[in-house]
């Protein structure tokens, strides 16, 4: 697995983990990374000094696999906990999270679908979002 530093067009930086240069190189051709601040599909690799060996221990790169699962299991509980717990308003999560932070609508929690622009004036307009994890693998989608 190769760690590399992200950043979209806005300046958000993050980081991603890819099986090879070539996962990540096709992943971005198809256009499947994104932003997890603003959605942007305009993402660059940053420049990264290599991981040179010491004297002192370091950490793995990669998590044990027992951990990946206790990642997945939480990010799972956190998705079903907002899908329970939080009102879906769809495609209107833009205007209704818009209308909320201004005071012009009920305040409660709520999810939905936002275009990257969208997403991106939020943002720039200081309403708070946060992108949900995604759907658990389905046991039968896994090889």
């Amino acid at each position: 697995m190769i760690r590399y530093a992200l950043t979209c067009d806005h300046e958000h930086e993050f980081e991603g983990w890819f099986g090879s240069s070539a996962d990540f190189d096709d992943q971005q051709g198809r256009g499947l990374i994104e932003c997890p601040m603003c959605a942007s599909k305009m993402v660059r690799k940053q420049i990264m000094a290599p991981a040179v060996t010491g004297t002192k221990r370091s950490l793995p790169d990669v998590l044990p696999p027992k951990a990946q699962a206790m990642m997945m299991e939480a990010a799972g509980r956190i998705r079903a906990h907002v899908e329970e717990n939080f009102d879906d308003v769809g495609d209107a999560f833009a205007s209704e999270a818009r209308a909320i932070h201004e005071g012009k609508a009920e305040d409660r929690g709520i999810y939905g679908q936002a275009t990257a622009k969208e997403v991106r004036d939020l943002v720039e307009d200081g309403v708070p979002v946060a992108p949900l994890p995604p759907e658990p693998l389905k046991k039968s989608d896994v090889n």
